[in-house]
């Protein structure tokens, strides 16, 4: 049968193929060793070798990084080798096959308390292309991340602080005493609302003055990682006013087609702690990130009156909700209307509150 109660009175069950062992396990009870032959016997049918699966998760982690590199980007390669150091001892020195969706929730859990939320889901989907592999190589049948979920977490995401025409106006003013081209970059990016990836990686080749002004955003470079497609994976073209246009025909002056269209005053590239210590960003930025430069051009067009769709388009959002977001910060004609109402009280006849003060 396969089972057997050995002299300390537990029970041994054994796997076999045909004459050939193939795994092993001691339980206190009859009916677990029972259940658990069952089960393995079911696998080694379906073409699951248990012996495949008593590789180390760390090992078959490692060892599946290096066979996925090179077919995905390298940013989800440097992702995914975070994971692999941020596993607990408890998953990491677990044999494949042992590990229980169990494990891993408390593996998550434990990244919740540590990571923030979006960081928590993108190991857990690292964890699960992982699991997933291991089925492809018939060590294991279930994928045990399928049945976990990452905890929502109270601490409240970081909001949007985008800088209104006048404060942009000042930061640049401050910041152009320190360091002129870093003020210009601050005033180009609070007005097209290019990220800092593609701010730092945009060409001379990629301003086109006709039909109108605009800006063509092909690509973005992430510090430490490679050129690539913007986020959205789409080329997309934003306009420049009057108030940038000047600023970037000067900054092509003398340079050619492929050159950066916006440098250190070495002409270097870009790069955001630099660029912080050189601007004094700490008291120059107001509290803001760098990315609330972008909220900044959002906000400066819709309330210019630019339609949320166009607005879209120039943000490169994929979808509308995410424009209406600088909606809702602004406020609505409806918010408009409340507070006149109530900056109108008491003025030209109209009615005081009860309890105001004659």
């Amino acid at each position: 049968m396969g089972i057997r109660q050995d002299r300390s009175g537990r029970w041994r069950a054994e796997l076999k193929s045909g004459r050939e062992y193939v795994a092993g396990r001691t339980f206190d009870t009859k009916r677990e060793a029972e259940a658990w032959l069952s089960r393995e016997r079911a696998s080694l049918a379906g073409g699951v070798d248990p012996r495949a699966g008593k590789v180390l998760v760390r090992k078959a982690f490692a060892t599946w990084l290096v066979d996925r590199e090179g077919t995905v980007a390298i940013k989800t390669t440097k992702a995914d080798r975070s994971v692999l150091k941020a596993l607990p001892p408890g998953v990491a020195n677990l044999h494949v096959n042992r590990v229980t969706d169990r494990e891993v929730q408390r593996c998550i859990n434990d990244w919740s308390r540590r990571y923030a939320e979006s960081t928590v889901k993108r190991y857990r989907a690292t964890l699960m292309a992982f699991f997933a592999s291991c089925i492809h190589e018939r060590m294991i049948t279930v994928n045990p991340v399928s049945r976990t979920r990452v905890p929502a977490q109270l601490t409240p995401a970081a909001e949007m602080m985008p800088f209104s025409r006048q404060e942009l106006g000042a930061v640049r003013d401050e910041i152009a005493v320190l360091n002129p081209a870093l003020a210009d970059a601050v005033w180009l990016a609070g007005w097209t609302g290019l990220r800092w990836s593609e701010l730092r990686e945009v060409r001379v080749a990629d301003f086109v003055e006709v039909p109108v002004p605009r800006l063509v955003i092909r690509r973005a470079q992430p510090e430490g990682i490679g050129t690539k497609r913007p986020k959205s994976g789409r080329t997309r073209h934003v306009p420049l006013v009057d108030a940038v246009l000047p600023l970037v025909k000067s900054m092509t002056a003398g340079k050619g087609p492929n050159d950066l269209l916006v440098t250190t005053e070495n002409g270097a590239r870009l790069y955001a702690t630099a660029f912080k210590n050189s601007t004094h960003w700490a008291e120059t930025g107001r509290g803001r990130r760098l990315h609330d430069l972008r909220h900044t051009a959002a906000c400066l067009w819709l309330e210019a009156g630019v339609s949320p769709t166009t607005v879209q388009a120039w943000m490169g959002h994929a979808d509308l909700k995410t424009t209406q977001r600088y909606l809702h910060y602004l406020g609505t004609s409806a918010d408009e209307t409340g507070l006149s109402r109530l900056n109108q009280w008491g003025r030209a006849g109209g009615a005081r509150p009860a309890g105001e003060d004659q």
